[in-house]
């Protein structure tokens, strides 16, 4: 497995090869995954609060937090520091 995964900078996701986004062009972003980035373009218009929402039960499922509420907790905290939320 890859050691220096890059992390998505919209979900925070650790991407493997076949997971990063794409740019208008068709090439390869390294800052998005494919779920967050396609064309050149996020393939969610949505709020921080909506992606803390949307990804919170997959932390839960993931076993990286105990319920959701403990896993929307983290998210607000976290998705702050990804290039997409900054600011």
């Amino acid at each position: 497995m890859e050691q220096n995964l890059k992390i998505c900078q919209s979900c925070g996701m650790p991407m493997q090869e076949e997971q990063y986004g794409t740019n208008k062009d068709g090439s390869r972003n390294d800052s998005y995954c494919c779920y967050c980035y396609k064309d050149g373009a996020f393939a969610q218009d949505c709020t921080l609060e909506e992606m803390v929402a949307f990804c919170a039960p997959f932390e839960v499922e993931g076993g990286r937090a105990g319920n959701l509420e403990e896993a929307r907790e983290q998210l607000l905290k976290y998705f702050p520091t990804l290039e997409r939320w900054r600011g």
